[in-house]
């Protein structure tokens, strides 16, 4: 079973095909305990789903076009806080382990122009997939219900390590890649690199909530 190593933050709205998108996600911000694989009301697969969405430079591209040992996959959109808080630390995991077989996608499930528009504002410069419903039908395809952001950790074999939802911290990315890199060596096997990441993202989420005002 995939580990997915969950913050989730408030109520989460499930995906209402044909309404305004933003009525079918709501963003991350208060926090609650890490739930179990078992706790899902569905299974997140074990290798990361195939889907193609629009671009920024026009023509779709399918996510499995995008060949790395380790790939990022950051669901997001330009309204949700959470998700604009935490795209300078993907800028950062991409400019730092890029030579390391890293990339960054960023899945941006809102209106094109609000996304062409940001996108531009901050300079934002890794790989851009686009959609409105087809984005949320992506969401869904790894099995939880849409909220903003959730990030998904998938090694060379394109396998699912690991999946965050809520705002991605530098300290979670780094331990996850850093075990990312060793499963791809074949110094660790992905069943116990998805325990150790559980555990660790726990006891970071333990930390942060201690420090977090009432």
């Amino acid at each position: 079973m995939v580990l997915v190593a969950l913050a989730i933050l408030g109520g989460v709205l499930g995906f209402l095909s044909g309404q305004w998108l933003r009525d079918g996600v709501t963003d991350a911000t208060s926090r609650e305990a890490v739930p179990s694989v078992s706790q899902l009301s569905r299974a997140v697969p074990e290798v990361l789903p195939d889907f193609t969405l629009g671009t920024l430079e026009g023509p779709p591209r399918s996510l499995s076009s995008f060949e790395y040992d380790s790939l990022i996959v950051n669901f997001w959109a330009t309204w949700c806080a959470p998700c604009r808080r935490e795209i300078p630390l993907l800028r950062e995991l991409r400019a730092t382990r890029g030579d390391r077989g890293v990339e960054v996608v960023g899945i941006a499930v809102d209106f094109r122009e609000d996304v062409e528009r940001y996108a531009a504002e901050i300079g934002l410069d890794y790989p851009l997939l686009i959609g409105e419903e087809d984005g949320l039908a992506a969401a869904d395809a790894f099995g939880v219900d849409p909220v903003f952001p959730f990030t998904v950790f998938a090694d060379a074999e394109r396998r699912i390590v690991a999946l965050k939802i809520g705002e991605l911290h530098a300290d979670e990315a780094e331990f996850i890649l850093d075990h990312i890199e060793k499963i791809n060596t074949g110094s660790l096997a992905i069943e116990r690199a998805r325990e150790q990441i559980r555990d660790e993202l726990r006891r970071l989420d333990a930390l942060r909530a201690e420090k977090s005002p009432a």
